[in-house]
């Protein structure tokens, strides 16, 4: 039970930030929460700034962009942030008070600006500070993305400040337009530093590497002055359903975790939440968790049997290892393998398992990560670096991460040799369009687009963000034409680089040299988030999905109990929804009585997942 969730006070609104990585069930306790505050009679709005959000799946109701209120539950309130339509809201704000005082063609010198790609994180921020500056409720519930966005978000205000001290045009809009906007961002931080307004909750999973992210995370937020309040750990394994070999070394496995976790965190205030039949979804199971961890109820809640499923035979020609296996050999010349999906679905450990897989099968093999809370260190167990290295003990396997710091300076002292011959006033307008906020991101996916040159590697392995982001990734550089061509970067640079960009979606286009692979665990969240991003990969960029890997399975023989019966049975009735949703050759991952680290982990799960051979 939670005893420092500090209640609205003094007329003062409170503000709940539930993060964490993905995967760990933030959108089910930050729900869970808003019910709970609001059937206590506090007006309650729930916010997801997750671009992936599943609110409206929980509560089984449609919500969108604008403000709807949650059907069967008084006083609550709920909203999913579009980027994209927020963005669109961001510049009219910025354009409209302009009209009156420039001509067309200045008005369109801004709108260029405005498709800078930045603007989208600036305006979802600025969605976000509209719900602490005045928000009309008692308590504004976040569930928030997953923890390397949230940090990237918080930390974007220390970056305008400096931009907004200009009246110079910038690529968020012009300086002078923006300074009202500057004062609102110090309120909003000082809110979140602000202990008796705002409570910041992490949920983790008893897993190593849920833990190591949330170890890091804390620390980041406190660098910004934010405390953690308290921690959620989800989905403890019952003791009474642990009733053979494999789920009791499973159990030890857990309990040496929260060991580690109560050592990190001595001060924090935890509770523990078991793992459940089936998931929570519904009104009446969310009353039923967020008694549970703010009240200490037991709940007694009966979760109904799913519904009788037919066993789920998979069809030989969307399954045979072999073919999997074959989908991600060169055809001709390199292979661009891309692992995505929704946040803790096990993306990094079939990626990094792949990686191996194919480096001893002779293929010279780099995975990458784009992930900014990736821990393919903590996998392999080595360091892993901007650049690639090669993981020791495999002389075919290298790896590197995308450290988007280290890639602005790299940028940054590229485009500046570029323009060091011209004038000075040129350089100048150069230096502050590379100290804009848009640079880093720019300069990350321009590292991005460098894995797709001619780099000496047979397969490279993408180990992406989470699926939301990863689609953000691939739509940024259409923003980039209207920053670069502002006379600042030269015609040629954005030429050149809209042109690099067309080079590689023709590539991640063209089947025989690229993969797109969804993973995926056997529930309604995970699937349906893949199938939407599928969906959005084919309209959007003209994208289609090689494979689709489905992760901890069940094994069958092990779970032999009412407990396990019933989850086997949910695995078995979505098994059969994932094929009839995508249609496309399945990968088979089993869960694993351990966290898979290390070469020879990794090397038995790859051989499980494509065969001994």
């Amino acid at each position: 039970m939670i005893k420092n969730l500090v209640l609205p006070r003094n007329n003062s609104v409170k503000f709940v930030f539930f993060s964490g990585k993905g995967g760990v069930g933030k959108s089910t306790m930050s729900c869970a929460a808003a019910v709970w505050l609001a059937k206590a009679g506090n007006k309650t709005l729930l916010v997801t700034t997750d671009p992936a959000p599943n609110l409206a799946d929980i509560f089984g109701q449609t919500i969108g962009h604008q403000i709807m209120p949650i059907q069967g539950v008084e006083n609550l309130h709920a909203i999913e942030i579009n980027p994209d339509t927020a963005s669109e809201e961001y510049r009219e704000r910025i354009v409209a008070p302009l009209r009156e005082l420039l001509d067309e063609k200045n008005l369109n010198v801004v709108r260029e600006q405005l498709k800078s790609p930045c603007v989208e994180e600036v305006a979802a921020f600025d969605k976000f500070i509209e719900f602490m500056d005045d928000p009309g409720y008692d308590v504004v519930v976040f569930d928030t993305a997953p923890t390397g966005h949230t940090i990237r978000l918080l930390e974007l205000p220390s970056g305008w400040s400096e931009t907004l001290q200009k009246d110079a045009s910038t690529c968020i809009g012009p300086g002078a337009s923006l300074q009202s906007a500057k004062a609102k961002y110090e309120k909003a931080i000082s809110y979140l530093q602000d202990r008796d307004r705002t409570s910041f909750v992490f949920v983790l999973k008893p897993e190593n590497s849920s833990l190591l992210e949330t170890k890091r995370s804390t620390e980041e937020l406190s660098r910004l002055g934010i405390a953690t309040s308290f921690l959620i750990i989800n989905g403890l394994l019952p003791e009474e359903a642990c009733t053979d070999a494999f789920f009791r070394k499973k159990k030890g496995e857990e309990e040496l975790t929260i060991a580690r976790i109560e050592s990190e965190f001595p001060s924090l205030e935890k509770v523990f939440y078991p793992l459940r039949e089936a998931e929570v979804a519904g009104i009446a199971l969310l009353r039923a968790v967020g008694s549970f961890v703010f009240e200490g109820k037991k709940d007694d809640i009966r979760i109904d049997q799913p519904a009788a499923a037919a066993e789920f035979h998979v069809n030989p020609k969307l399954y045979r290892k072999d073919r999997c296996f074959d989908l991600l050999k060169p055809i001709n010349g390199q292979r661009y393998i891309f692992f995505t999906g929704k946040g803790g679905v096990g993306k990094s450990t079939i990626a990094s398992a792949t990686s191996l897989y194919l480096a001893e099968h002779g293929f010279k093999t780099l995975i990458v990560t784009t992930d900014p809370a990736s821990h393919l260190q903590d996998i392999f167990g080595q360091e892993i670096n901007h650049e690639p290295s090669r993981i020791q003990d495999i002389d075919n396997l290298f790896a590197a991460r995308i450290d988007q710091r280290q890639a602005l300076e790299e940028y940054k002292a590229r485009i500046l040799a570029a323009v060091k011959d011209q004038s000075e006033e040129t350089k100048r307008s150069v230096e502050e369009d590379l100290n804009s906020p848009c640079a880093e991101e720019m300069a990350a996916f321009e590292k991005f687009m460098s894995y797709f040159e001619g780099n000496g590697y047979d397969i490279t392995v993408f180990d992406t963000a989470p699926t939301g982001h990863t689609l953000r990734l691939l739509e940024l550089p259409t923003d980039w034409k209207g920053f670069i061509d502002l006379g600042t970067l030269t015609k040629q640079t954005s030429e050149a680089t809209q042109n690099k960009y067309g080079d590689v979606i023709e590539k991640m286009r063209n089947g025989d040299k690229s993969a797109f692979v969804f993973v995926m665990y056997p529930e309604y969240t995970p699937i349906i988030e893949a199938w939407r991003a599928a969906e959005d990969l084919k309209k959007q960029v003209g994208i289609e999905t090689a494979m689709v890997a489905v992760n901890y399975l069940l094994p069958q023989d092990a779970g032999n109990n009412a407990f396990f019966g019933r989850r086997r049975k949910q695995q078995e009735k979505y098994l059969s929804d994932i094929e009839s949703r995508f249609h496309k050759p399945m990968l088979f991952a089993p869960l694993l009585d351990h966290e898979p680290k290390g070469l020879e982990a990794l090397r038995l799960f790859g051989r499980d997942m494509y065969g001994v051979n």
